[in-house]
This record gives C-alpha cells, sequence and structure tokens, in this order.
C-alpha cells in the first residue's frame, strides 16, 4: 500500500512550519527529504507516524505500518544487546533477531549491555530495531549521525535489502547514501509567516 499525504500542514511549537505539502511513497522505494536545519524536516516525520497530529491535510496508508527511528536510539542501557532486540522482537511479533544481528554486525557484542556500547555501536543496535519490526515503512530522521564510513554502508545495505523485499523508507539525511531514492525538497512548502497583526494567531 502507498503512503500518500496530501494538502498537508504541519505545526512545532505552535508554529505552522510546512504547508500545501504533497507526498507519495510507493512499495519498493525509498524518499530522501532535503531542506536547511529547522526548516521542519523531523516535525514532518513526526506526523506522518503518528506522533503528532497535523494542521490540516490527510494522511492515508500509514496505519499500523510505520516504524519510526528518530534522534533517539531507543534502546535499554541495562540490556545486553540481544535483550534489547528480544525485547523488541515480542512487542512486534517477530521470530528471530538473527538477521538484525547480521546486518549490523553485532554478533561479537550480542551479549555486551547497550550501556556500554560505543556512541556508533548504539546507533547500529537502534538501526537494527528496525529490522525486528516487520513493518513495511520505515522513517529515519538523521539515521547515521554517529555512524563511520563501514556503519553508513551496513545501513545502506539494509535499506536496500528492505526495498527489494517491497517495504518503503523515507528518510531525513544530508548525505547522499547512494540509495536509487526520489527527493523531495521541502524548501517550497515552507510556511508563509503570520502577518505582524495576528501575532497572536501564530501561536494559537
Amino acid at each position: 500500500m502507498t503512503l500518500n499525504a496530501s494538502d498537508l500542514a504541519i505545526s512545532r511549537g505552535g508554529v505552522r512550519v510546512l504547508e500545501h505539502l504533497n507526498l507519495t511513497l510507493m512499495p519498493g522505494r525509498a524518499l530522501v527529504l532535503r531542506g536547511p536545519n529547522g526548516i521542519g524536516k523531523t516535525t514532518l516525520l513526526r506526523t506522518l507516524a503518528g506522533l503528532q497530529p497535523p494542521l490540516a491535510g490527510a494522511i492515508t496508508g500509514a496505519a499500523d505500518r510505520i516504524a519510526y527511528a528518530g534522534h533517539s536510539d531507543g534502546i535499554k542501557p541495562t540490556l545486553s544487546v540481544t535483550e534489547n532486540l528480544t525485547f523488541w522482537a515480542r512487542v512486534f511479533g517477530t521470530a528471530s533477531i538473527r538477521p538484525a544481528l547480521d546486518a549490523y554486525r553485532l554478533n561479537d557484542l550480542a551479549d555486551r549491555p547497550a550501556g556500554a556500547l560505543s556512541a556508533g555501536q548504539k546507533r547500529r543496535l537502534g538501526l537494527s530495531r528496525l529490522l525486528v519490526t516487520g513493518r513495511p515503512i520505515w522513517m529515519l530522521d538523521e539515521p547515521t549521525v554517529s555512524l563511520d564510513v563501514s556503519a553508513v554502508a551496513m545501513f545502506a545495505d539494509a535499506v536496500r535489502a528492505h526495498l527489494g523485499q517491497g517495504g518503503s523508507a523515507l528518510i531525513a539525511t544530508h548525505i547522499d547514501l547512494g540509495l536509487d531514492a526520489d527527493v523531495l525538497e521541502l524548501g517550497p512548502f515552507k510556511a508563509v509567516p503570520a502577518p505582524l497583526d495576528d501575532f497572536d494567531g501564530a501561536f494559537a
């Protein structure tokens, strides 16, 4: 099923940041969000993932089909790598964590507490969670933060494999991942500032 957003308007902190935005993400495709810091990439991802409501417009094809990876790695530091992945696999009803361990080369770290991992290893573990969700739509907010060149390649390979299985990915990133992906520039959808005589209305 295709994810669609039509005539979408979204806000951050009560201020409209993007408006009149249309977006289509088809199975087997990746879409990269581009734009300067602060334009609303994170807010858009959170809105599409159902973490906050839009101001206007419609979103279809999203319900219970999205796995979201934000700036937080979403791991429990006192649990081992295996225990973290097993926890999420049970939440989503996934049978095996082996593909996740293999994809991000976490096998040698499987018994190590997550809190003892380096920043890059924690990020790899956080991203590996996507592989145990079974969800077809991945939404990723600056996923390569803290990753070295080798780990970025692991991530890109994981996305390619996901797309090859009919999944899709919406990614906010400033770097070229070498993916066959469409690009959506958010600049044209930047909201027009509220008039000065309606200052209070901007925070309504």
